[in-house]
């Protein structure tokens, strides 16, 4: 949750951000249903964020929804809960919303004319192909970090077998997208909390003061590689105790790098840039166009 101070003149400036972890697509599985467990820890979640905001003056609040919803079977049971429970309403953002708010809120702090985007989230990513500082092409397709680590094995030590499907797979994913051949070379702006580690991983490395302040930070391609070599070596406990990297997510920073290193080596590009900007921004700025 981010809160935001709106002013007159349609900018924006952050007050606060909030996160808890409620991985809602934990356990969702190939019949797509969202599980009590991660229900309980989203809707736990929401009333610590209720308690927040709901005593500000002058207050809109704008709640959506993402890949984990948009997927789910039982999708209008649970949105009903939310509302009874909390009293949120909640709009489920399409694939291509999300990649297109993704675009808005990156553009509004990081100037580039050519770039691929990319957010891996926890069931889905989504790609943007930036030409000329514009959208060119997007897409949302239905894996991220939570469900490739869940199909694939790739929570704790990882073997051979299980690496080489899940690379076999994504590969196969990923080359159907013929528009991808016109990002060869582009740099990569990197949203998402899996690809937002790696950078954290890297300052920490590099006794950077500030770890957190990853706005802008850049990458180079083999540093990535290193980086994630250093991951695949490791368990789960051991991931734990890397500087850097939230301990609950060392069971999914793996699915959730993998896209971006696939990636990486499908289109030659030499280094990445990292965005804290995306889809609330991007919602942000939609709506102060449409509210003024």
């Amino acid at each position: 949750m981010t809160i935001n101070e709106v002013r007159p003149d349609k900018t924006f400036r952050e007050l606060g951000r909030y996160k808890e972890d409620s991985r809602l697509s934990e356990g969702m599985g190939r019949e797509k249903i969202l599980q009590e467990p991660a229900i309980q820890r989203t809707l736990t979640a929401l009333h610590a964020f209720k308690q927040r905001y709901q005593t500000l003056p002058n207050l809109t609040v704008k709640a959506i929804t993402t890949a984990a919803v948009r997927q789910a079977s039982n999708q209008a049971d649970f949105l009903e809960r939310v509302s009874r429970e909390t009293g949120l309403q909640f709009d489920v953002l399409s694939g291509d919303d999300e990649a297109y708010y993704d675009y808005l809120g990156v553009m509004n702090r990081l100037r580039v004319e050519d770039a691929l985007m990319l957010d891996v989230g926890g069931a889905s990513l989504e790609m943007v192909n930036i030409a000329g500082g514009k959208e060119s092409n997007l897409i949302s397709i239905p894996f991220g970090a939570v469900n490739l680590s869940e199909q694939f094995k790739l929570a704790d030590r990882i073997n051979s077998a299980d690496f080489f499907d899940a690379t076999v797979f994504l590969r196969q994913r990923l080359k159907d997208i013929w528009w991808l051949n016109e990002a060869k070379t582009k740099p990569f702006i990197l949203l998402g909390g899996a690809n937002r580690s790696l950078a954290r991983m890297s300052r920490r490395q590099q006794q950077v003061l500030h770890v957190e302040q990853i706005h802008g930070y850049q990458l180079a391609t083999q540093d990535v590689f290193r980086l994630f070599s250093n991951l695949l070596r490791k368990s789960r406990t051991e991931r734990q105790q890397i500087s850097g990297l939230e301990p609950d997510r060392a069971d999914i920073i793996v699915g959730g790098i993998m896209p971006l290193i696939l990636l990486l080596q499908m289109l030659d590009s030499d280094r990445v840039i990292f965005s804290e900007s995306g889809v609330r921004e991007g919602i942000i700025n939609a709506y102060l166009n449409q509210a003024y």
